[in-house]
């Protein structure tokens, strides 16, 4: 079959929009969808300056997901004085696994010439996730302990670094996975949560407005470095496909650990629903993303909405009295 932008051969056909595309037009097509991203919710403000440029603080697991990302950035962004762009890499412990992707790692980030930090759990909390899965004092799956440590790192240092925003590599299955679990859980409040906190779009801090006029946008959130989700258009092969296309050092191998059975379930149904009906994603994210704002501002982070406070143990900001992070890394040390 051949490419519909040119007489080349197709390397991949979107079923949701009908294309054909050669690998030249494909590659040029994610590209684009990201940039578009970026723009539609207004990452690189207009305030942003050679002189005060924004910092983006990018996590890079070596997945993938997170390579490709880091790739196209660089990419857009490498001539922009306005951007400054930082790699954070997690190593969780985990034998045989973490490693191979670190390598990854410090093969994209040396190549494009990225400052990269790399921080560990052991180094941070004293604990390694083989132990933690070993040990299991919470009897909770692997990944609820893993996402906590994650998001608390990435936050920690998203803000030690001075970063303008965090930036992560959640694909359009991830995001639509997570929406139709949200809302089959009938968890607004976490709905609400979702959009504050990478969904909604930014205002321009120069011309108070977001790009698109009509556009909902997020509410402020001075206790957490902003995130933000630029690849949340493109679908997971695609992602894949694209780092085989660039022949990026993607370490594409699932964690050892990996057990979110709920999430796997939701994934074979959303599968399902494409394959049957192609579109299926991205409806689910229009649709969801428009019930999000509207949950937002009646639940979400507005002024008075929801009070956070400090942790007592780290400073975390959190509505707890001892951050999630916190009694995790308790529990486990007491086993």
């Amino acid at each position: 079959m051949d490419c519909d932008k040119c007489d080349r051969e197709a390397v991949m056909h979107a079923a949701y929009s009908g294309l054909h595309l050669c690998d030249d037009h494909f590659c040029r097509s994610v590209e684009k969808r990201v940039r578009r991203r970026i723009r539609d919710d207004n990452l690189l403000p207009a305030s942003a300056t050679p002189n005060d440029p924004q910092m983006w603080l990018v996590g890079l697991s070596g997945g993938k997901d997170s390579v490709v990302l880091t790739q196209i950035l660089h990419e857009t962004f490498a001539d922009d004085p306005r951007v400054e762009i930082v790699a954070l890499t997690i190593h969780e412990g985990i034998e045989g696994y973490r490693d191979k992707s670190l390598d990854a790692c410090l093969e994209l980030t040396d190549d494009l010439e990225i400052r990269h930090e790399v921080v560990t759990y052991e180094e941070e909390f004293d604990v390694r996730m083989d132990d933690v899965v070993e040990k299991d004092p919470e009897n909770m799956a692997a990944c609820a302990y893993c996402g906590v440590f994650r998001r608390d790192l990435l936050s920690k240092y998203a803000e030690e670094y001075g970063a303008d925003k965090l930036l992560t590599g959640h694909n359009l299955d991830d995001e639509a996975e997570t929406a139709l679990m949200n809302f089959l859980e009938g968890d607004v409040a976490q709905i609400a949560k979702h959009f504050d906190a990478s969904l909604g779009g930014f205002e321009d801090d120069a011309r108070g407005s977001s790009n698109d006029e009509d556009a909902p946008t997020r509410s402020d959130q001075d206790a957490f470095v902003p995130r933000a989700k630029p690849l949340r258009d493109v679908p997971e092969k695609e992602v894949a496909l694209y780092a085989h296309l660039e022949n990026l050092p993607a370490h594409i191998t699932e964690c050892p650990h990996s057990s979110e059975a709920y999430r796997a379930e939701i994934q074979k149904l959303m599968l399902s629903l494409e394959e049957n009906h192609p579109g299926t994603r991205h409806s689910i994210m229009a649709g969801y993303e428009e019930l999000a704002a509207l949950a937002a501002d009646e639940f979400g982070a507005g002024e008075g909405k929801r009070q956070l406070g400090e942790c007592e143990r780290c400073g975390a900001s959190t509505t707890r009295d001892v951050c999630r992070k916190c009694a995790l890394v308790d529990a486990i040390h007491a086993v």
